[in-house]
């Protein structure tokens, strides 16, 4: 139940907000994960022929997405959340159509930053919009039931970016998210209601601005699983701008990118399922310091097995799934912690956090995806790394103990 005497009186129950925000949150997915079987087409089209090249798609839109996380979270928390969702909603379809439209590879990475910039509005503001009724458990409960449905998206968005392409062009991929942008922005339109109450509102000072910021960096919580988030979202953006090419060139068999995908990213949603039925029983601390282990363990057998030779399309897929379950697991529950001390600037903390982890992510997987030599040895390093520095940031900030909730009281971890 909603946690706040401020909580809405009126919109959708619990169930359809859950539906509501998982769909909001899968815009992200579809806008990057529709693109991975089209790459080839559109540097075929646009007359690319650098494979290389090809994931500035992706990174064109995570970019977008991190620079917009930076300014939303302030303007949400002082004009509230409903507005600027359903501007955030309308510029990403605009986006897209601008997209379909490109005549010109470099046309088509501006038209994608700017649809990762109003991506990141929506995606900022459905965190902030949790927070304002949910905190604690209940809020890593509402975030994993709401991940297991948005994790719908990177099953299908492949299928629909590679149906799309058996009959008509790859332009028509940007015309179905842009679809998909208006359909949601009528929902959004005709069932939510503002989540923020007027007195709680944080005006746009420089002095009130500053202050959040440096509540939201220097609070060890916050700073603490904000970095270790980052370094779990440079190994998952090292694996989009990679996948691609270890269907196409490692394995030699591209046909089977949207079948294995979405078999690597059932696991995420088996896992935010779990995590949301357990995370009241065991907390959030056992359960994703638990998964960060597994996943920096996985990562490392898989770099071993890619150094060794023993790599196969099979075993690549499932170790992946393997790790997308564990990041799965992390993320729900490091995501609340992170937000846990954070409710007077909700929306501030959303966008650093946020930012934080997406310009780390974009950036590490561009050097990871640039990286790519024909086999997944790259791309398991970045995993490995990534995931022994998200341990040594979660050791730092619990003060030398994994799994002990030391703030229980604080966090219900």
């Amino acid at each position: 139940m909603p946690s706040s005497p401020n909580a809405p009186k009126a919109g959708p129950g619990r169930i359809e907000f859950v539906v509501l925000i998982s769909a909001i949150m899968m815009i992200v997915a579809f806008g990057i994960d529709s693109m991975l079987p089209a790459l080839p087409a559109i540097g075929h089209g646009l007359g690319i022929g650098d494979a290389a090249r090809r994931p500035l798609v992706i990174s064109a839109f995570l970019m977008g997405f991190a620079i917009g996380q930076l300014f939303v979270g302030t303007l949400s928390d002082r004009y509230g959340r409903r507005g600027l969702m359903l501007w955030s909603l309308f510029g990403f379809a605009l986006a897209s159509l601008a997209a379909a439209l490109a005549p010109t590879f470099d046309h088509l990475l501006i038209a994608r930053a700017v649809q990762g910039i109003f991506a990141a509005g929506a995606r900022v503001i459905v965190t902030s919009t949790v927070r304002d009724r949910f905190e604690g458990r209940d809020m890593a409960q509402v975030m994993s039931l709401a991940s297991m449905i948005f994790m719908a998206a990177p099953i299908l968005a492949p299928t629909m970016g590679q149906t799309i392409l058996i009959i008509a062009s790859w332009r028509w991929i940007f015309g179905a998210l842009a679809l998909i942008g208006v359909a949601i922005w009528l929902w959004v339109l005709a069932r939510l209601p503002e989540t923020l109450a007027e007195e709680e509102r944080t005006p746009i000072e420089r002095a009130a601005v500053l202050a959040a910021a440096r509540h939201v960096l220097t609070d060890r919580m916050s700073l603490g699983y904000s970095i270790a988030s980052a370094m779990l979202s440079c190994a998952l953006f090292g694996f989009l701008m990679s996948v691609q090419q270890i269907f196409e060139t490692t394995f030699k068999r591209p046909d089977l990118l949207p079948t294995g995908f979405a078999i690597m990213a059932s696991g995420m949603a088996v896992a935010s399922l779990a995590n949301a039925a357990i995370v009241q029983r065991f907390g959030m601390r056992l359960i994703g310091h638990g998964a960060l282990f597994l996943f920096t363990g996985v990562a490392a057998l898989h770099l071993a097995l890619s150094v060794s030779g023993h790599e196969s399309l099979p075993v690549f897929i499932a170790l992946q799934m393997l790790m997308m379950m564990g990041f799965a697991f992390v993320a729900g529950n490091f995501g609340a912690m992170a937000m846990e001390n954070m409710g007077h600037v909700a929306g501030m903390a959303s966008s650093l956090q946020g930012s934080l982890a997406n310009l780390l992510g974009t950036v590490c997987g561009t050097l990871i995806g640039q990286a790519f030599n024909g086999t997944t040895a790259p791309l398991y390093t970045g995993f490995t790394i990534a995931g022994l520095v998200a341990l040594a940031a979660v050791y730092v900030t619990e003060g030398g103990r994994f799994f002990v909730a030391r703030h229980a009281h604080r966090t219900g971890g």
